[in-house]
């Protein structure tokens, strides 16, 4: 069975603990619970950078969206900003050699491109940006 979520809230860091909790109440037992932790782990970079980075100059009142798509053999998770686009491709290969698992920020897209089977970071024709992240898992 498939389940489809959606949330909304503003750009402003607090609302993270908002976000976790959310994605908290659409756990299902079937998915392994290391899996969910590392999709729980990229969310959360996710949100942070669309505020801390694609939103740094707009109003704190926009909308960061938040799609979770669940099915039985993968968990989707889509973050919606209105920030200006960037290649996440060059931005990943232009930081792997100084990939430094203990620096206190600045890892968030590689600790996502880690956790992730499949991932991208496209533009809308809406002007918007989605960052796509996808893991695959088997049911337990």
């Amino acid at each position: 069975m498939t389940s489809q979520n959606r949330l909304q809230v503003t750009t402003n860091l607090a609302e993270l603990n908002q976000v976790l909790l959310w994605f908290e109440q659409l756990h299902q037992p079937t998915i392994p619970r290391k899996t969910w932790i590392q999709c729980q782990t990229a969310l959360a970079e996710g949100f942070t950078n669309a505020v801390k980075h694609a939103h740094s100059n707009l109003p704190p009142d926009t909308i960061v969206e938040i799609d979770v798509t669940i099915t039985p053999q993968q968990l989707e998770i889509y973050v919606w900003d209105f920030g200006p686009p960037f290649d996440l491709i060059q931005n990943l290969k232009s930081r792997e050699q100084t990939f430094d698992p203990t620096a206190s920020s600045g890892r968030g897209l590689q600790l996502i491109a880690r956790i992730a089977d499949q991932i991208s970071y496209v533009r809308t024709d809406e002007q918007r940006n989605c960052l796509s992240m996808i893991k695959y898992y088997q049911a337990s």
